[in-house]
């Protein structure tokens, strides 16, 4: 995970904040290189894989909350902690309020430990991503640390309150996503929904007003809804667009849609049916098949925005 600045809105102040941020890693390791968490006075937000090396790291993250230095750490899982993984994790823990001014950034270097000059491969990195040339990606050299920021949470639109988009909203809340929930009556909303519910007579209204990375999920009770809705959201810009139903149902659309005027690349990149099919049909499993379909697209790990055999 890059550095999400939003994040940092949970805090009044970053003054007793301290984040744990995995570096390097090597081997079998609970999690991997850009892992981070959030450590405040005895509160944790986040994970960097739990168990003994989470506990000491705490530990450390709370020494550091009081000195105000930065650390760096390796840890050999075996021969240290005693875990079974067998593989090392490289950590630097630092104060947040040290770089908390991240406001229209695309990364961040800042000196860990140590006087050395800035190395020559983080120099390389800020010149290509002020460049465009490279998705920038963490590094850790010579007590030095680049990394990149995400300034905001992934939007992702949902249209439809049934149990599919219920459970859509369950599985993303606790997620780094920013979701827009859209229905055309109120009572078809949770009596308590984790987000704000938007109540909409006509949906296909609402997604002028999506910005232009958003990934839309279409799920609502109605065909012909979902039609103009996917109509409205081809012709403007969006990250993805994933829509529920059968390998029926999208033949059907694609056919319509095309007669609308969209070309046939437009229409190819919906994603549909949505999830994915060897988990089931039940609704939490449709909801854990487009997560984990919106985590690998946040993770750079597709090829474009989604690929076109994938789920949303």
């Amino acid at each position: 995970m890059t550095i999400l600045v939003d994040e940092l809105n949970k805090f009044n102040t970053l003054d007793d904040v301290t984040r744990i941020v995995i570096v390097d890693h090597k081997g079998s390791t609970p999690r991997e290189t850009s892992t981070s968490m959030l450590v405040a006075g005895g509160n944790t937000f986040g994970t960097i894989g739990g168990g003994a090396l989470e506990l000491d790291a705490v530990q450390k993250a709370q020494n550091v909350q009081k000195t105000g230095k930065p650390v760096f750490l390796i840890y050999p899982l075996g021969p240290k902690l005693g875990q079974c993984c067998g593989g090392s994790v490289s950590l630097v823990i630092e104060p947040l309020h040290t770089w908390s001014d991240c406001t229209g950034k695309t990364h961040l270097s800042r000196q860990i430990t140590g006087t050395s000059p800035k190395p020559l491969v983080i120099s390389k990195a800020e010149a290509n991503v002020r460049n465009g040339q490279e998705t920038p990606k963490i590094l850790y050299q010579d007590g030095w640390l680049f990394e990149p920021i995400r300034p905001e949470h992934q939007p992702v639109w949902i249209y439809g309150a049934g149990h599919v988009g219920r459970a859509l909203v369950e599985v993303l809340y606790d997620l780094p996503y920013e979701i827009t929930w859209i229905d055309t009556d109120r009572t078809r909303f949770p009596d308590e929904p984790l987000v704000d519910p938007v109540v909409a007579k006509d949906p296909t209204e609402i997604t002028r007003f999506a910005p232009p990375n958003a990934i839309h999920l279409v799920l609502t009770y109605s065909h012909a809804i979902d039609l103009a809705l996917c109509h409205n959201i081809l012709g403007q810009p969006h990250a993805a667009l994933g829509l529920i139903g059968s390998a029926t149902k999208r033949k059907r659309f694609s056919a319509r849609l095309a007669a609308l005027g969209h070309k046939n690349d437009q229409i190819s990149r919906i994603i549909c049916p949505i999830g994915e099919p060897n988990l089931g049909k039940e609704p939490k499993m449709i909801a854990i098949g487009v997560a984990r379909q919106l985590h690998l697209l946040r993770m750079r790990e597709t090829e474009g925005m989604l690929p076109h055999n994938a789920s949303a």
